[in-house]
């Protein structure tokens, strides 16, 4: 394939993961993974890494916007993405003496967890009240902690500190199968804190900045990185995340859920298809 033409092509492929990224508080890796493995016949580690690559300019724009639109609970981002930090480089070792059909088997599963995690905290949100489209306190399961009107969720410092274990987890993951694990922490931070989808996505983006760090610097490390490719999703997806922030104010937060579960178990899917080699490379 021409080079610029494959350029544009992942440029255009970051523009939507863009938006989706800004959107649902998601790195992209759980589509950039598949993309580079399926349409462009990357190597697993290949994939994996470059993935990772490109979350951090993504998730940066997005938290950006996010934190202008004061749709963010900053101090729980910053907690998750520390912790996220420190067990980043250990999945980012352990992906490079994996299989790689053991990396893609892992994600997998992984991100079919989370999806379905999130379709089931969806459902339980028709039985809260709801109010522009927002869960108010007392309403239903998933709402706990958000107050009447949609008004922003004030976490205790020990709510925040949650978010540093979940990081830990997240970060981990995210090092292995080279996506920003915000797949993992959405539906953790939603369950265990209370918080709304748009205050954990927002959360998400601001810990993926600091997570991907050290397991980018461990792939560059190992040269595991396709910087072209990388750079060419970046060109694109980060005006994405910037539209894609701007938009979730618009989406009522059962309608972000379920997007979320059912995004995930696309990526899901064409990871195991591929991996059972039945899609046509």
């Amino acid at each position: 394939m021409d080079q610029a033409l494959s350029f544009s092509l992942l440029a255009a492929v970051g523009l939507l993961i863009g938006i989706f990224s800004g959107l649902l508080g998601i790195g992209g890796g759980t589509v950039i993974v598949p993309v580079f493995r399926l349409a462009f016949g990357m190597s697993a580690l290949a994939s994996t890494a470059t993935s990772l690559f490109v979350i951090v300019p993504t998730s940066l724009a997005g938290a950006a916007a996010r934190i202008r639109q004061k749709a963010c609970i900053l101090p729980l981002g910053l907690a998750a993405g520390l912790g996220g930090a420190l067990t980043s480089v250990a999945g980012v070792w352990l992906s490079s003496v994996s299989p790689a059909w053991l990396v893609m088997v892992v994600a997998a599963a992984v991100i079919t967890y989370s999806a379905a995690t999130m379709l089931v905290q969806a459902a339980r949100l028709k039985e809260a009240r709801l109010v522009d489209g927002e869960p108010v306190a007392g309403g239903g399961p998933g709402s706990s902690g958000t107050a009447a009107g949609g008004g922003r969720l004030r976490l205790s410092p020990s709510q925040v500190a949650v978010g540093f274990p979940i990081g830990l987890a997240a970060g981990l993951v995210a090092g292995y199968i080279g996506v920003g694990g915000g797949f993992l922490m959405i539906p953790l931070m939603i369950a265990v804190l209370g918080v709304s989808m748009k205050e954990a996505s927002g959360a998400s983006l601001v810990a993926m900045v600091i997570l991907a760090i050290p397991g980018v610097v461990g792939h560059a490390a190992l040269e595991n990185i396709d910087f072209l490719a990388g750079i060419a999703v970046a060109a694109g997806s980060v005006p994405g995340a910037v539209i894609g922030a701007r938009l979730v104010k618009r989406v009522p937060e059962r309608a972000l859920r379920f997007v979320f579960g059912g995004f995930l178990i696309v990526a899901a899917a064409l990871l195991v298809l591929n991996e059972l080699g039945l899609w046509a490379k």
